[in-house]
């Protein structure tokens, strides 16, 4: 297995410290704070880890509290709600330095059968006809602070095609704010549908409020807005491999208030449904001096 992938997968190997305390490990992703995918990733590790019947996560609803520490451990406490005679329910406070970080609540349904439906999936090119999502060229990069250069040059466990081109450090206006990339991890999993869906959180984290940025022209890259997730939801639909490609349909409705709002559709590429998901964020323009 490819090292980065094989290293973000011991980060969903969480340490039991009690029945329903659990411990997980943060790596260093080039930002300031611990990658907000990750602790939604973990949490729902945690959570999932206190089902002992066969269920599956069909939903999961965050807060990002505070900026998490990725030199420090993450304590994921985990609140058995209730367990239903279909449907249970956990609560899960991450903790650092004996403050929470981030909460969610996810629930889980016994598999059954019912009615079906889902959108179609975008028409868009096969991954295989698009490029790589391009880094900065390495003038661009010695033009930038040290901390947004680390970000960028960090090589990642997940490969990008955007469908749209797109360069951060160069935004333009785009009307509607509206974009697809495809994601797959690079390197083959375990099968192991608990992991792929923990693995679909963490990778619905990526692109998705920045999606809110498009109308204004507007990038973190060029010093002058600061971003932070505030909220995050999870709706799983059906399974999905994460080491498969996946198409991340997004669009963003609104920026207010200094807060952008987007949704997406994770779609495999036979063009199943799988997820759907929906974040809001700060996004505040830095004043110049």
């Amino acid at each position: 297995m490819d090292s980065r992938l094989e290293d973000l997968q011991k980060q969903f190997e969480l340490e039991r410290l009690e029945v329903n305390l659990f411990r997980g490990e943060s790596r260093d992703t080039g930002s300031p704070q611990v990658f907000g995918g990750q602790v939604l990733g973990q949490a729902l590790k945690a959570a999932s880890a206190t089902m002992e019947d066969g269920r599956v996560v069909h939903s999961l609803h965050a807060y990002f509290l505070r900026r998490g520490d990725f030199t420090k451990p993450i304590v994921y406490s985990v609140d058995r709600s209730r367990d239903g005679g279909s449907f249970s329910a956990r609560r899960v406070v991450a903790i650092q330095n004996g403050e929470q970080i981030f909460i969610c609540s996810a629930s889980f349904q016994e598999p059954e059968t019912g009615l079906e439906y889902q959108a179609t999936m975008p028409a868009v090119p096969a991954p295989e006809e698009l490029k790589p999502y391009a880094q900065p060229t390495g003038a661009e990069l010695e033009k930038l602070p040290e901390k947004l250069r680390r970000w960028l040059e960090i090589q990642r466990p997940f490969e990008f095609r955007p469908v749209q081109s797109y360069n951060p450090l160069t935004p333009v206006v785009t009307k509607p704010p509206v974009r697809q990339v495809w994601i797959r991890a690079v390197d083959k999993l375990p099968d192991d549908d608990a992991l792929h869906r923990c693995l679909l959180a963490y990778i619905s984290d990526y692109w998705l409020l920045d999606t809110s940025t498009m109308p204004h022209g507007a990038s973190f890259l060029r010093g002058n807005l600061i971003m932070a997730s505030i909220d995050h939801a999870i709706w799983f639909h059906r399974p999905a491999r994460v080491d498969e490609w996946l198409l991340y349909s997004l669009d963003s409705p609104s920026t207010s208030g200094a807060r952008g709002f987007a949704r997406g559709s994770l779609y495999t590429r036979e063009g199943v449904l799988a997820a759907s998901t929906a974040q809001e964020g700060l996004i505040r323009l830095v004043q110049p001096a």
